[in-house]
């Protein structure tokens, strides 16, 4: 709306606010409209993970393996006061998905400059993935509600306008063309349960931000909510059901396709 009132607000402090200030519009997608396919991937990942619900009694010789259970338990079990473990057990499903292929990397907290109102603040996200040549192709914000009243969605959108424009200042520092727009991908957690992203970030958007002006164009921000058989039940249940697990890891492998 172009009556609301626009402050130099850090990423983490983004609400819903923010996005009709800067004119920003969440469409919850189907699968086919979101990934641009008929059907979830299968997924690589060890059939162990897909066919037991807890940590196998006898343990696991694989490494991977035993700390996606650890880390599985750490993040269902949030205790009182205290961040859980959701960043942990993200960065590990990524890591044993590959989205740290050669030439990448994941980081924790790392922070993000961000350009706003004319005011020079940040956006940190709890996880990222980092291309070595190319910077942040992938955010993911934990929903943090059990311990402030804060808003992921608009934390992860605000992330992602900050990665665009700090990309582009970093190529128009070294002299290069800068992008005119870019669709940044993202994922939410509540617990082990996902949300994932993908926001249209453009150079107009920036600027208005930037000026602390309402934009003419609407950013359109595509959301998508894994198809679990309990839907009603996604956030509470995670990834502990096999049934859950399967398709919200087929969702993690759909989503490489963006990461670039």
């Amino acid at each position: 709306m172009a009556t609301v009132i626009r402050s130099a607000k850090s990423g983490s402090d983004w609400t819903t606010n923010e996005l009709q200030a800067y004119n920003i519009d969440v469409q919850l997608e189907d699968v086919a409209t979101f990934f641009g396919v008929a059907q979830l991937p299968p997924t690589t990942i060890s059939q162990v993970i897909l066919s037991h619900a807890n940590l196998p009694a006898l343990g696991l010789p694989n490494k991977a393996d035993r700390i996606f259970f650890a880390l599985l338990d750490d993040a269902m079990a949030i205790a009182p006061g205290e961040e859980s473990a959701v960043d942990d057990f993200a960065a590990h499903l990524l890591s044993m998905l590959d989205y740290d292929a050669p030439g990448r990397h994941i980081r924790q907290h790392k922070d993000i400059p961000f350009f706003i109102c004319g005011i020079a603040s940040h956006a940190k996200t709890d996880v990222c993935v980092v291309n070595d040549a190319q910077g942040i192709i992938l955010l993911v914000q934990e929903d943090k509600r059990y311990l402030e009243r804060v808003d992921p969605e608009a934390q992860l959108i605000a992330e992602a306008i900050a990665t665009f424009q700090d990309h582009n200042n970093r190529l128009r520092r070294a002299g290069l063309p800068t992008l005119q727009s870019r669709v940044v991908p993202g994922i939410s957690m509540v617990g082990t349960a996902p949300t994932f992203y993908k926001v249209d970030v453009t150079v107009d958007l920036v600027r208005a931000i930037e000026l602390g002006q309402y934009p003419a164009q609407v950013t359109t921000v595509h959301r998508f909510v894994p198809p679990v058989p309990r839907p009603l039940a996604m956030q509470q249940e995670g990834m502990r059901p096999l049934d859950n697990r399967r398709i919200m890891i087929q969702c993690f492998e759909a989503l490489k396709q963006f990461v670039n």
